[in-house]
């Protein structure tokens, strides 16, 4: 039975969220599900993903494919990492130890930069709001310099009234076309016999 990770859509019409799901190929789409493994919002900024990691590695190591946007929900959550870094214990080229440790500051570092994302988001509306209540003004395109402009004006227009260098006609040789002769026809002269 070939089995996919996947997303099933729920929710309300044009405000849609998404639960990740282990499914047989074959289901529908919303349809059946061997196991719910997570909660993906696309709506909030920044998205907002729920998932049980734990799960997520056990189905991919059992041979679960996951679609194009459920591989790059797992990669953004670090489960494709894990992966890839659990094929390099295999083969040896890592330990154990190192391998969790490589996840570890990769997780770090990823859930600083979604906060930073989530503080600046929050910053943006709290401006937002402000701008809306009238308590600051908005942002306006910024003011054209007047006088660089009037200078560029003044030499544009001086390039335009200076004097035109002297043109020198110059006459071409006349050539005579030979004359036209007149086309020679059979037709007898008008009151002449034809015989």
């Amino acid at each position: 039975m070939p089995v996919k990770i996947r997303l099933t859509r729920q929710g309300r019409k044009k405000r849609p969220y998404y639960h990740i799901v282990i499914a047989d190929a074959r289901a529908p789409r919303d349809g059946k599900f061997i196991e719910r493994i997570g909660m993906y919002n696309p709506m909030t900024k920044p998205a907002t993903i729920e998932i049980d990691r734990d799960k997520a590695f056990e189905w991919l190591e059992k041979g679960a494919q996951p679609t194009n946007t459920a591989r790059a929900i797992l990669r953004f959550t670090g489960v494709m990492y894990k992966k890839h870094l659990q094929r390099g214990v295999s083969k040896g080229a890592l330990t154990q130890e190192q391998a969790d440790t490589k996840l570890e500051e990769w997780l770090v570092e990823k859930q600083a930069k979604i906060n930073a994302r989530k503080a600046e988001s929050a910053q943006e509306l709290v401006e937002f709001r402000k701008i809306v209540n009238g308590e600051i003004k908005a942002p306006t395109a910024p003011k054209r310099d007047e006088e660089a402009e009037a200078a560029f004006r003044a030499e544009s227009e001086a390039v335009v009234e200076a004097p035109a260098a002297e043109v020198v006609e110059v006459e071409a040789p006349v050539v005579e076309a030979p004359a036209a002769e007149a086309p020679a026809t059979d037709a007898p002269a008008e009151g002449g016999d034809a015989k």
